[in-house]
């Protein structure tokens, strides 16, 4: 028996995400309160994709678009494709900088062509919908938590992706400094070194592990909680204002971080007033996103 598709267009928020959060390195997650919104339709034929915001007059507008290959791995997933795609890309998220912006467009995809399909949500569960998204993006610590919101730990074993949600202290106060200069996951991946020093690694475990306990339960031990020894010394080259920005922040008190590959720095503990980034920093105070990317539209009636 073949699909079922919806008749009207169904959508999906998708939060910004900062991965590795210092220690964390290609595990740990937290989803952000700044959304790119998707929407998609079947339509009779061909693909059309709309992009407003970042990306406008960048980003393709036909089946090459990173929102519907997701959407058409997760049609081939369910057993079968539309025979055309209207799609309509509202993006805040800013492109390449550390933000989790392919990973938004891919959890976005995937949750579109379950919401597409009657029964979809049931047909592929949570936990498929993650492998699939990993499986697209290469690794699962920005797409755990744009899928489930919050704090993520994510993993990898036999059957592929795996993650589970933590809730986040109400006094860890996300700030993200933005900067108009771009960065890019597999230049930075380049930088890092094939082995670290058993040292380093175990330094680092145990930071993962107070993290946790940091972002969860006391927030005041924040700043030794994000150090790290595995990525960020390593890629400070390639970005010095980023590893700049980094260092000032923590040597006033501050818990500051690489957000993902960069070049965006995470502060994880309140700013003070009078600390100045620079001109070449946008500034933006965010939440932490609790719910994830969640379908609106008609599949949710008709499940």
């Amino acid at each position: 028996m073949g699909l079922t598709f919806v008749t009207d267009p169904v959508s999906v928020r998708t939060p910004a995400t900062s991965a590795n959060l210092g220690p964390g390195f290609d595990a740990l997650g937290l989803a952000l309160t700044l959304y790119d919104d998707l929407t998609a339709r079947v339509t009779g034929d061909g693909v059309k994709v709309t992009v407003s915001g970042e990306g406008a007059g960048e980003l393709p507008g036909d089946e090459t678009h990173l929102v519907v290959r997701a959407m058409l791995a997760t049609f081939d997933e369910l057993g079968g494709r539309p025979r055309g795609l209207a799609v309509e890309c509202d993006n805040r998220i800013p492109q390449a900088r550390g933000l989790g912006s392919s990973s938004a467009a891919i959890v976005g995809g995937v949750q579109l062509a379950r919401g597409l399909v009657v029964g979809g949500l049931e047909l592929i569960d949570d936990e498929a919908a993650l492998r699939i998204a990993a499986r697209l993006e290469g690794h699962p610590d920005n797409v755990a938590p744009c899928l489930l919101g919050g704090f993520t730990i994510a993993w990898t074993e036999g059957a592929g992706a795996r993650a589970v949600r933590l809730p986040v202290h109400h006094d860890v106060h996300p700030k993200v400094f933005v900067p108009t200069e771009r960065g890019y996951t597999a230049s930075a991946r380049a930088a890092l070194p094939p082995d670290v020093p058993h040292a380093d690694a175990s330094f680092n475990a145990g930071r993962a592990a107070l993290l946790t306990h940091a972002l969860t339960t006391d927030p005041s031990v924040l700043l030794p909680a994000t150090a790290d020894r595995l990525h960020q010394g390593y890629r400070a080259e390639a970005m010095p204002g980023t590893a700049s920005l980094v260092a000032a922040l923590r040597s006033v008190g501050v818990a500051a971080v690489v957000s993902g590959a960069g070049p965006t720095v995470l502060a994880l503990s309140e700013v003070p007033g009078d600390f100045h980034a620079g001109e070449q920093w946008r500034a933006e105070p965010l939440g932490v996103d609790a719910h994830g990317a969640l379908v609106k539209g008609s599949m949710v009636e008709l499940a």
